[in-house]
């Protein structure tokens, strides 16, 4: 197991290297100058200069990431231009809130997802079967900004039963109740699409154990429906575990929409205003920390999947 996740760690080291790279140069190409976008175009040229100095915009590019990837190594990603404030300052509230979005809808992707997909697998031709299939098929086909719009217009602003955005009401009474409430629609928005891949992808590994030669001897045993159920959905664990995973990740990263719709103040919001900003080093520090959050979920999940089924070490 160790040298599975040495392995894994190994060669996760080039892909943070080539996502970081291929960042920040695309983000020194982004169209605009970020001295002009922190001074406005009435500063001095004194002014101008100091600012383009210290932010060593007059190196070359790799010399510039190099640099920054020598600080970041050590934890130093910078500073804001905007904040000027510690890039990790900035970063560390705003991914706070996003974790609690990601683990809300994550939790909503794993019910729902388990639930349709036990369902569709276990009556695949009866009216419940049907209507879970079909429900997790609309759920990956509805466009989730739509749905997210329709979640306002119909829970906020015509029943009035759930807030439209932010974290907390301006005079509400504040708390963990206040939280939640403001936390339903944007998790629900979040866990749309993921929730109807993982209802198909556990429906489809829990069928075919289903039908494999393990239950037919269980059933020949004359095990009872309960002990058979629970014995192919631990053979179906594994489908679970990847599909969980990709999710995960794909919610830690692709919360942006729904922050900046719900005014949610998460990563996903801090970095878009900071790309809008021209704040360089709060983009660069965000991708990086998502990045590593993105290739440590999936080490995570190889590691559990290796310990579920032995022959992936051995494979490996």
């Amino acid at each position: 197991m160790r040298r599975f996740l040495t392995r894994r760690l190994l060669l996760a080291v080039p892909s943070l290297l080539g996502v970081t790279a291929v960042v920040y140069a695309t983000v020194a190409l982004v169209p605009g100058d970020p001295v002009s976008a922190f001074l406005g175009p009435g500063a001095s040229p004194g002014a101008r200069r100091e600012l383009a100095a210290r932010l060593g915009l007059g190196r070359p590019l790799p010399v510039r990431y190099a640099h920054w990837l020598g600080h970041a190594v050590r934890g130093d990603l910078g500073t804001s231009v905007s904040a000027q404030r510690p890039v990790t300052e900035v970063l560390w509230p705003a991914l706070q809130q996003t974790l609690v979005v990601t683990a809300a809808a994550f939790a909503l992707v794993v019910a729902g997802g388990v639930l349709l997909g036990a369902v569709g697998a276990l009556r695949p031709r009866g009216p419940a079967g049907r209507l879970a299939g079909a429900l997790s098929t609309l759920s990956v086909s509805a466009p989730q900004f739509s749905v997210a719009l329709l979640l306002i217009s119909v829970f906020a602003v015509r029943l009035r039963w759930l807030p439209a955005g932010g974290t907390h009401d301006a005079f509400g009474p504040g708390g963990t109740a206040d939280l939640l409430r403001h936390l339903v629609l944007p998790a629900v928005a979040a866990a749309l699409v993921p929730l109807g891949l993982t209802a198909r992808v556990f429906r489809t590994a829990l069928a075919g154990v289903l039908e494999s030669d393990l239950a037919d001897g269980l059933r020949a045993r004359g095990t009872t429906r309960a002990v058979v159920l629970c014995h192919c959905a631990h053979n179906a664990a594994p489908a679970l575990l990847t599909i969980g995973g990709l999710q995960l990740a794909y919610l830690l990263e692709g919360v942006v929409f729904v922050e900046t719709l719900f005014d949610w103040p998460g990563l996903g919001r801090l970095l878009y205003d900071a790309l809008a900003a021209r704040d360089f080093p709060v983009v660069q520090g965000g991708v990086l920390v998502v990045a590593v959050a993105f290739i440590g979920i999936n080490i995570l999940v190889d590691a559990a999947h290796a310990l579920i089924d032995p022959r992936v070490r051995s494979t490996s």
